[in-house]
């Protein structure tokens, strides 16, 4: 009798009990998600939230950020605008633990970087005609960020580069009246 192989089984078969238990199998978490009370997916944006408004930020919800995040990113562009992507909001360094962005606000400790109206905080859709899209881009991060407030968008993607862990995109419309 070969020990050896008898004690390689054993030792096997006992792994695989404590490894597999009955009746308990594996439950995905779910993923990371940003949407807002103030609008639906591919809903419109209320004219509040623009320049037709008081053009303050909409209140965000995010859900299910994951457990190694240690910061998350905002990035809100408008895909559809004449001379390419519009930034409206750039935002990071958001604490991992925040479940909401309330209306007209940025969580205390983030940093705003610079959007394509050359202001540090949000400006909301003012499309020159037509409906456009706007993207709320979510980012869970496995770092902070040392970046300073004239960051833009691209320096911001540049530095999350290998550091995303999860993350979602939130898309409302909005027609300027």
């Amino acid at each position: 009798m070969n020990y050896r192989r008898l004690f390689s089984f054993i030792t096997g078969l006992l792994i695989c009990c404590f490894i597999y238990t009955p009746g308990k199998e594996a439950i995905p978490m779910e993923a990371m998600t940003i949407s807002s009370p103030a609008f639906k997916q591919n809903g419109f944006i209320p004219a509040k939230y623009t320049c037709d408004g008081v053009d303050v930020s909409p209140p965000l919800t995010i859900t299910n950020v994951p457990t190694g995040a240690r910061s998350l990113a905002l990035i809100v562009d408008d895909p559809d605008a004449p001379a390419g992507a519009w930034v409206h909001w750039v935002i990071w360094n958001i604490d991992p633990a925040t479940s909401g962005i309330a209306e007209n606000s940025a969580p205390q400790g983030a940093v705003q970087g610079m959007n394509d109206f050359r202001k540090g905080s949000y400006g909301g859709p003012c499309p020159p005609s037509g409906t456009h899209r706007y993207f709320f881009k979510l980012y869970a991060l496995d770092k902070t960020l040392a970046l300073g407030p004239n960051t833009t968008k691209m320096v911001l993607q540049n530095a999350m580069e290998g550091h995303v862990l999860s993350q979602d995109m939130f898309i409302g419309l909005y027609k300027k009246k």
